[in-house]
């Protein structure tokens, strides 16, 4: 399946932001956020959906134990606090900017309830949307739960390579270019930055990746 922004070959930004739509464009406008900011917090208010103009945002919760449980770092194009299209009240996470830069279209749940209403097309490909997120959310919290740290790299991976892979023509290797950095990944896997280093040229030093800040080459199937 492609990249979660790429949706039946059709970036979800160019598809659902209002300023697309005439009767919604003048009343519409972007707003930016710095490194660090919160577009919003637990137990805000769900009255809005987001898509991401530019930048990077960052989705997650504090556990009981007032540990941070990062659940997706998203990207241009994505869609997040969607759960407000579906009649949630407060959200039950947070969204942070994770750029310096980050861009942000918001939508009013009405209006994207109007925008459903008159196309049925649209509303199917939401719906869509929405159920492939959260089998992958689900996916990825099993993961956390029930694996150690090395088997969550390396199932990361694979995921990544079913985003954003592809065969290079030369070697047959699985070249993955990515969006993340490596405190990304760590945060996405559960992990530490440090650990996530170690566990990363473990795999180097077995034959199986190399790797730089934006790319990932796979040598072999990872089993």
């Amino acid at each position: 399946m492609n990249s979660l922004w790429f949706f039946d070959d059709v970036n979800l930004f160019k598809v659902l932001c209002p300023h697309k739509y005439k009767a919604y464009k003048a009343a519409h406008d972007f707003d930016s956020y710095k490194k660090k900011d919160y577009i919003y917090f637990e137990a805000d208010s769900s009255n809005k959906v987001y898509l991401i103009e530019k930048g990077k945002v960052k989705i997650g919760y504090y556990n009981e134990d007032g540990i941070e449980v990062v659940k997706s770092i998203l990207t241009r194009g994505d869609l997040f606090g969607e759960t407000a299209i579906l009649g949630e009240s407060k959200r039950e996470e947070f969204a942070q900017s994770v750029d310096n830069a980050t861009s942000i279209c918001p939508i009013g749940v009405e209006t994207m309830h109007s925008l459903m209403r008159d196309n049925q097309t649209f509303s199917l490909k939401i719906y869509k949307l929405i159920g492939f997120k959260l089998r992958k959310l689900e996916r990825r919290l099993q993961i956390l739960l029930f694996k150690d740290a090395k088997t969550r790299l390396i199932e990361f991976l694979e995921e990544l390579c079913a985003d954003y892979g592809y065969d290079c023509e030369k070697t047959g290797d699985k070249v993955i270019h990515h969006p993340y950095t490596q405190r990304d990944i760590a945060s996405l896997i559960g992990t530490s930055r440090p650990t996530l280093n170690i566990l990363l040229n473990e795999l180097k030093e077995e034959n199986i990746i190399e790797f730089s800040r934006k790319e990932i080459r796979i040598h072999k199937k990872i089993a």
